[in-house]
């Protein structure tokens, strides 16, 4: 997916880098599939601030995902690709052989036309949903589920994969993009290929109008505060304000933040890269 520079014709363009959406095939969404999106503007149902930096931004509809891929046996052909507001991958929608419509995250390379399968029966290709006890290793995977039939909660994002790198027991060895190693069940399921959008991460917005369309309001550093507002705050001119840290006191930069009697803890092999 290429990305694209604009001539510098206003100040917000001058650094611009966008997406050519090359990818996309059609701009209207399937209507059965749309559910309304509430916006909380970072208020709790008090009414109360409990989450600074957000408000406005441009209305959303919800596109209803398919994160189980549980429709076995059954060929669905890719009707359209699709840009979804809600996340950074494309999404794909597709039609199974008996009408149903749905819409799943799109891997990077999947076109339309293309029939994909999901099951026992299905073939390590992209797009295809399998058990993770089928699934080759060292194949590219995308949409991991980390409880058996629970629907995809790993890998979700534009241009991110797994690695299956092996098989312990009833546990399949995976590599996440963090670069963590951990055990998942032989019985969930993952997506073969990488999510669509691998460039994503290469868009600037350009200006700070961009953000505030996608919901975001502006952020002020904690060494412009005062003491009073932030650990950081304080200081003769433009002091460096101590050890980078969050408005409530949490270290910022290295400290470990995991709470090491986490269930889960038993099942990761190596930690992510530091």
């Amino acid at each position: 997916m290429p990305v694209k520079k604009y001539n510098p014709v206003t100040p917000g363009t001058r650094f611009r880098v966008g997406n050519t959406f090359a990818e996309i095939t059609t701009s209207k969404p399937e209507k059965s599939l749309l559910a309304p999106l509430k916006k909380s503007g970072g208020r709790n149902n008090q009414g109360r601030r409990t989450a600074r930096h957000r408000g406005g931004g441009h209305k959303r509809r919800y596109r209803i995902m398919d994160f189980k891929r549980d429709k076995y046996g059954m060929n669905a052909s890719v009707l359209s690709i699709e840009y979804d507001p809600n996340r950074t991958a494309f999404i794909a929608l597709v039609q199974y052989e008996d009408g149903e419509k749905k819409y799943i995250i799109a891997p990077n390379g999947l076109k339309v036309g293309a029939v994909i399968r999901s099951g026992d029966d299905a073939k390590p290709t992209v797009g295809n949903t399998m058990f993770l006890r089928d699934v080759p290793l060292g194949s590219n995977i995308h949409a991991i589920e980390l409880t058996p039939g629970k629907g995809a909660v790993l890998a979700r994002s534009a241009g991110t994969y797994g690695v299956l790198v092996g098989r312990e027991g009833k546990y399949a060895i995976v590599k996440l993009p963090s670069g963590e190693a951990r055990r998942i069940l032989l019985t969930c399921r993952a997506t073969i290929g990488s999510t669509s959008n691998p460039d994503h991460q290469l868009q600037v917005l350009g200006k700070a109008g961009r953000k505030r369309w996608l919901g975001r309001r502006p952020r002020t550093r904690g060494v412009a505060m005062n003491p009073v507002d932030h650990p950081m705050g304080g200081g003769e001119g433009k002091s460096s304000g101590g050890h980078p840290r969050s408005r409530n006191g949490q270290m910022a930069k290295g400290q470990k933040t995991r709470n090491p009697k986490k269930s889960s803890s038993r099942l990761i092999i190596s930690k992510r890269k530091k």
